[in-house]
């Protein structure tokens, strides 16, 4: 598919990138985990502030490599993305919910621009896109990018904003 050949090298980039900060936020964990934080509701403020870092980066890689397999039409491609977009949506609605809920740490507005707001918008746009595709496969591979980058951007911040708060106020705490 032509169109699709076009996008080769941003999605190797941007998988190999998504694949590899996987990896190091699974590092990362590792070395919390040797001193984790003490406290009521720090497992309900894991899985509102940490797993969905995870989760949007294997997004970015399943879309890279999704995006990157030989396909004959961009039907199937168009139908994948789709079902990502909405289910991604669904999981961003359900992480929004987490924060609410989680009572070891109060959001501030730049955690809801990052962990609510951006990935609210990144999974639509992957599904209207998807949609398009069958207009217009060309101008909508645009905006599965636009997606694509915007997820790993956000599990970038995510992650640099999760380690600095526990490097930078947790472990100070700890050692008093």
């Amino acid at each position: 598919m032509p169109e699709l050949a076009d996008w080769d090298s941003f999605y190797v980039i941007v998988g190999s990138a998504a694949g590899a900060l996987i990896g190091l936020q699974f590092v990362v964990m590792t070395l919390v985990a040797q001193r984790p934080p003490a406290g009521a509701g720090v497992a309900d403020a894991a899985a509102a502030f940490g797993t969905p870092t995870v989760v949007y980066f294997s997004t970015v890689l399943f879309l890279a490599a999704l995006l990157r397999a030989p396909w004959r039409s961009t039907t199937p491609v168009a139908v994948l993305c789709a079902l990502v977009g909405v289910g991604g949506a669904a999981y961003a609605a359900n992480v929004v919910r987490r924060m609410r809920a989680q009572t070891a740490y109060e959001p501030v507005l730049e955690d809801w621009l990052f962990h609510a707001l951006l990935p609210l918008t990144a999974y639509p746009i992957l599904a209207l896109s998807a949609v398009a595709a069958a207009s217009d496969a060309r101008d909508a591979l645009f905006g599965v990018g636009a997606a694509t980058v915007l997820l790993l951007f956000v599990g970038i911040h995510n992650a640099w904003d999760s380690v600095a708060y526990h490097v930078l106020v947790q472990r100070p705490k700890m050692n008093e």
